[in-house]
């Protein structure tokens, strides 16, 4: 490389220095003469560094400001590239954190600054010629049945999950098939992160995008608001989608609530890549980088399959993300008593107590008044608000609430004071959609306001 370089400075090479590579194969090396510098990237795989090469080329005709490749080898297995530095954006937020600052306000700012950018990538960039895309010129089908088989294979297998693989296999058809449904012409970006955004004097520079193909536009959204290690707040987050809606909806035609509504389907796709990544570099290659990261991964799939759901029928995935999410590994530090509030169906079967405790209350929903048999709530569950008003204006669902309340109450103020960790609580009716899901939300939500406890709630056939 030192050759390389020379032939390219027109002077010797000074000093090379390593650059730590968390997760790739690729080696980097920041070389300095005396009135030159660069960064040269090694790596064996032509085709990743000629997609590299060709996208840095068109992004920068685009006006992206994305590194310039100053030299290639003959054989293609190096290049050298324009020194950005060494401050991410992940960098610079990580250490005003660490000096005690309050980072909302410019967390705020700079990532504005980063979603004004992702729609110019993802618009201005949709031209470009994919057919030098590594390792797959689309985010189709094969490519999102390589993400989940990561995940299944290199997180599940490794975390022990159990599953019944045909039947995950046919979720996986329709999770694709939903995501799918989408304008899936944009310039996927693949690895958009805060990691791979550079500050260079004020300005934003974007790098490692070797791995870019063309997709839909929620995948980069996801990756850069939901990256395990971003710590943005939810709330933020939301503010943060909005505004990246707006401003895509300044360029292109979008119908904003579709767009929002698939949006979280991306995120979840992306997570499960990520944690295929950390299990296999966490997990497999014992880097305790990707160990950390998991937790992190962990919180936000809680997160986001405790508050959206899916309007397709994917129930061993979601059975695999409850798994997860409950793995005794992954539990937020916390020494109060946890009650774990379930609803489920009488037809699957009532959930086991996994805790230790060998069960807990189960209180069976099917005598109570059932919007399920009525045309306009069959689609919906009891956390929509037909539902709901539909069983709070019958008073015997009342009734039989303030029985479940005088039931469970005295059991968590008994288990508080003894300092015991765990309460179950299962919910059941005949399809666990109406009743059973209408009935935990309302024991969740008063356990909730009236102790300090930890409340999980779980809708066993809603997600």
């Amino acid at each position: 490389m030192e050759i390389l370089f020379e032939q390219w400075a027109g002077e010797p090479c000074l000093h090379n220095t390593p650059i730590p590579a968390n997760g790739s194969n690729r080696r980097y090396y920041r070389l300095e003469g005396a009135t030159h510098h660069c960064i040269a990237a090694v790596n064996g795989d032509v085709r990743e560094n000629e997609a590299f090469i060709y996208y840095a080329g068109q992004m920068r005709q685009r006006g992206i400001n994305v590194p310039e490749v100053y030299a290639v080898s003959d054989d293609r297995t190096m290049y050298l590239q324009q020194d950005l530095g060494g401050l991410t954006l992940y960098a610079h937020l990580s250490a005003q954190r660490q000096a005690g600052a309050d980072v909302r306000e410019e967390m705020r700012t700079l990532y504005r600054r980063v979603l004004d950018d992702l729609v110019n990538i993802q618009t201005r960039c949709r031209d470009v010629d994919f057919s030098h895309a590594y390792p797959r010129a689309d985010f189709d089908r094969q490519s999102i049945q390589w993400d989940l088989n990561y995940f299944k294979y290199y997180f599940l297998k490794l975390l022990h999950i159990p599953f019944d693989e045909q039947l995950l296999e046919n979720d996986y058809t329709r999770f694709i098939d939903y995501l799918l449904d989408e304008d899936c012409s944009y310039f996927l970006y693949r690895d958009f992160q805060a990691r791979n955004i550079m500050i260079v004097d004020g300005e934003l520079y974007y790098i490692d995008f070797q791995g870019a193909r063309r997709g839909a536009a929620q995948y980069d959204v996801a990756a850069l608001l939901y990256s395990a290690k971003s710590e943005i707040p939810d709330d933020l987050k939301t503010e943060l989608l909005q505004y990246y809606i707006d401003r895509l909806a300044t360029v292109v035609d979008i119908d904003k609530e579709s767009f929002r509504s698939k949006f979280y389907g991306y995120v979840l796709v992306r997570m499960m890549q990520a944690m295929g990544s950390y299990g296999y570099r966490g997990y497999f290659e014992k880097k305790d980088y990707f160990l950390r990261s998991i937790p992190l991964a962990v919180a936000n799939l809680r997160n986001i399959t405790r508050e959206h759901q899916f309007p397709i029928d994917i129930p061993e995935l979601e059975k695999a993300w409850g798994a997860i999410v409950e793995h005794e590994d992954f539990q937020p530090k916390d020494d109060r008593l946890n009650v774990r509030i379930f609803s489920f169906s009488y037809r699957k079967g009532i959930p086991a107590d996994k805790w230790g405790n060998g069960g807990g209350f189960v209180f069976d929903c099917r005598a109570l008044p059932n919007p399920g048999r009525y045309e306009q709530y069959k689609q919906l569950c009891g956390k929509d608000k037909p539902v709901i008003d539909f069983l709070q204006d019958k008073p015997e669902v009342a009734v039989f609430l303030e029985h479940v309340r005088s039931l469970v109450c005295p059991s968590v103020e008994n288990y508080m004071e003894r300092g015991f960790n765990s309460l179950m609580v299962s919910f059941g009716c005949t399809g666990g959609q109406h009743r059973s899901v209408y009935c935990a939300e309302q024991l969740a939500a008063y356990i909730r306001q009236h102790y300090d406890c930890r409340v999980l709630l779980r809708h066993v056939e809603n997600g």
